[in-house]
């Protein structure tokens, strides 16, 4: 089962120049013995830088005219190696293996709207055990100013956000390499894989980094006392030239070669004794920020508890005062409600009480008109209504001596 392979590596300006001398294959003797000078011909670059590395940055940085405050620690640049097994790429062979790069490299031209321009230098090697390419971009991401405005700026951090930023990353790679006919495997996460994380104490009985301080502490790196060779020339020049060349020679140069050793060693466990150091410090640091911050899960839990009850009794409060205020307000409007109702039948009945008065009052005066008129021998009451109503101006009908009052009101305005 062969795995799609990504990997990136955060750069400093300090550390990308050592990097450049490594993928362009600068270095006279490489210290790397997997590297085949025989087969470095065979390398061959997807996007060839001209510069340095360093150079390529600065001048990067001049054409494009990008935001971001970089520092001396900044990181500027990352470098992605893709790769897989050497089973995988013997199977597919030497064509498809250049499909494959090239694939890699549009991948990462895309993710997350990088755009080609940001790469730097894209180098496959073939002379370095499994066939696998260095990419180095620059982390730019594509955002907003203060006032709104689109800008590139170079920021690491925001490229990289997120704690599962590199799984993304390996789902994104995976499903593009198994979209273009790749038959590969994704990249096994590292909780189902064998490899652990070591605990600073773990790890110094792995090194036995008691030992190898009680090493550099008695170490001494001076020459063993050595014969001189033309005083014992002296005294066997012709009898022990045999015991000189064979057996004393070669011995001085063993010491002298294991002194070479031991200066190595007495450097490569000083390097190691430096690192267990920074490792307990930062244990240390690392201990005590996860203190804290259980300290601050338990105080944030303790509040989102207070919150929930507040909040929660809040709501019963509320739930409790809105029923008395609609139970409240249904009493006064059922008592508005009756109130008027009452009101409106009083007033119907003073009506209809009114009505059955002006009715009878019409009725009253009429017969009282036509009593006049037969007491006092007159002609018809029509007749003595007209006379009255013609001399008078005023009609005996109320409703009609109202409208007729109304309308010269209205004649009296309009002159």
């Amino acid at each position: 089962m062969s795995y799609a392979i990504v990997r990136n590596e955060k750069l400093t300006r300090a550390e990308i120049n050592g990097k450049g001398t490594h993928n362009d294959r600068k270095a006279k003797n490489h210290t790397n013995k997997d590297i085949d000078p025989t087969k470095t011909h065979l390398n061959y670059y997807i996007k060839k830088n001209q510069l340095t590395y360093t150079k390529e940055f600065d001048k990067y940085m001049k054409e494009n005219n990008l935001q971001g405050h970089l520092r001396s620690n900044s990181i500027i640049m990352c470098q992605m190696i893709f790769t897989s097994d050497q089973a995988f790429f013997d199977r597919i062979g030497e064509e498809e293996t250049k499909r494959y790069f090239d694939e890699c490299y549009k991948f990462i031209c895309n993710y997350k709207n990088l755009g080609e321009k940001n790469i730097i230098s894209a180098v496959v090697h073939l002379d370095e055990g499994v066939p696998h390419m260095h990419l180095m971009f620059v982390p730019v991401v594509h955002t907003k100013d203060k006032e709104g405005k689109d800008i590139d700026k170079i920021c690491s951090r925001d490229f990289w956000k997120g704690r599962d930023s590199y799984r993304k990353l390996q789902d994104a790679y995976f499903n593009h390499v198994k979209s273009k006919g790749f038959d590969l495997e994704r990249g096994m996460f590292v909780e189902d894989t064998d490899r652990k994380h070591y605990t600073v104490e773990e790890y110094k009985k792995i090194t036995n980094y008691n030992n190898t301080k009680k090493i550099l502490n008695e170490i001494k790196l001076e020459l063993p006392d050595v014969p001189d060779l033309t005083d014992i020339s002296k005294f066997s020049r012709k009898r022990d030239e045999k015991i000189l060349e064979e057996i004393i020679k070669p011995k001085d140069e063993l010491i002298k070669e294991l002194y070479k050793d031991n200066l190595s060693l007495h450097k490569e466990l000083s390097k190691q004794s430096k690192v267990i150091n920074e490792a307990e410090k930062y244990q240390k640091e690392r201990d005590s920020i996860i203190s804290d911050n259980e300290k601050l899960n338990n105080k944030v839990r303790d509040l989102e508890n207070e919150y929930k009850r507040k909040s929660n009794n809040l709501d019963f409060e509320y739930n409790n005062r809105k029923a008395e205020l609609e139970q409240e307000f249904q009493d006064k409007e059922f008592d508005i409600e009756y109130k008027y109702k009452n009101k409106i039948k009083s007033l119907e009945k003073e009506n209809n009480h009114l009505l059955k008065i002006i009715d009878k009052f019409y009725e009253t005066v009429e017969k009282f008109i036509h009593w006049v008129c037969h007491k006092i021998g007159i002609g018809e009451s029509k007749e003595l209504i007209k006379d009255f109503q013609q001399e008078t101006h005023t009609f005996i009908d109320p409703v009609k001596q109202i409208a007729n009052e109304e309308r010269e009101k209205e004649w009296d305005l309009e002159i």
